[in-house]
């Protein structure tokens, strides 16, 4: 059975609304990007474009996780999220490396600003990027895919400030090498985050344990349950954001207690780690043991 009520879909509305306000955005910062000659500005209009995209596929995510299970799919569409981060990821990684492509070549030739202009589009770009963050930031703690949408926000936001103080400085000054100088760092600036979603999505794709879970503390756990002997085959992974299972087989001294010694395991993984999508297939000692000493 798929997973129901998963993280990013409580905040989907949430999602909606920062997709909303992107989108409406958007068109008029690639605008004034173009009409300004500003590449702090493209940068920002740039990351807006994703942001816009990476909203789009994180809601479609949601939209497919919420379908219930098949045969040729038990668990449902619950990754989509995570393979909606993973590309989020890539496509911002991609995009900062045209950013210091293009920063390059207007060291080389500086084009002409329109500061004025170029400081109006960012300050209403500024205001919303802070409204989308506020959106969001409920959600970026309990959802990987709503975490992406976050940090693409987040780069929006800091790119705004930053082509505003671009802005500020050929006003003052002059100097337009402050424009591809910023914009060069705007998207430096992202990059480290980036990183780090594009590695929690890959570990969860590679069925990687939970960070959260300690996996020597739960083996203990299980041991510690009267009853129990041994225990192997112990895994844990992350099915979606928030939703984690594990399986193991659980050796028991007499099989006639396994019901109990079970009862007991499912509620120590309730109670100490979450877990409620378990599997736990119950093995008889004295059986085990002889199993040994044939293949032996």
């Amino acid at each position: 059975m798929a997973p129901a009520g998963t993280a990013a879909s409580r905040h989907k509305s949430r999602l909606a609304g920062a997709l909303a306000l992107t989108a409406s955005f958007m068109v008029a910062e690639v605008v004034g990007g173009l009409l300004t000659g500003s590449l702090a500005l493209l940068a920002d209009a740039a990351h807006m474009m994703t942001d816009a995209g990476g909203l789009l596929l994180a809601l479609t995510a949601i939209r497919f996780g919420e379908r219930p299970a098949t045969p040729q799919r038990t668990y449902g569409y619950a990754r989509m999220e995570v393979l909606s981060a993973l590309t989020n990821a890539v496509v911002l990684l991609l995009l900062t490396i045209w950013i210091l492509y293009e920063a390059y070549q207007r060291f080389r030739s500086p084009p002409d600003v329109l500061s004025g202009p170029m400081m109006a589009v960012a300050v209403i770009g500024l205001i919303v990027n802070l409204i989308s963050m506020k959106l969001l930031a409920g959600g970026a703690s309990e959802s990987l895919n709503v975490k992406g949408a976050y940090f693409e926000v987040l780069a929006d936001m800091l790119g705004s400030l930053g082509v505003i103080l671009a802005a500020g400085v050929v006003m003052l000054t002059g100097w337009t090498l402050a424009d591809p100088l910023i914009g060069a760092a705007i998207g430096l600036f992202i990059v480290p985050r980036t990183w780090i979603l594009l590695k929690q999505a890959v570990h969860i794709l590679m069925e990687g344990t939970p960070p959260e879970i300690d996996l020597g503390l739960l083996r203990q756990k299980l041991l510690d349950i009267p009853g129990a002997v041994a225990v192997h085959d112990l895994h844990a992974w992350v099915i979606t954001s928030g939703v984690n299972a594990m399986s193991c087989h659980l050796v028991v001294d007499d099989v006639a207690r396994g019901s109990q010694v079970l009862a007991a395991a499912r509620e120590a993984l309730k109670t100490g780690f979450g877990l409620t999508h378990t599997t736990i297939q119950i093995e008889d000692q004295a059986s085990r043991a002889a199993e040994g000493a044939l293949h032996d």
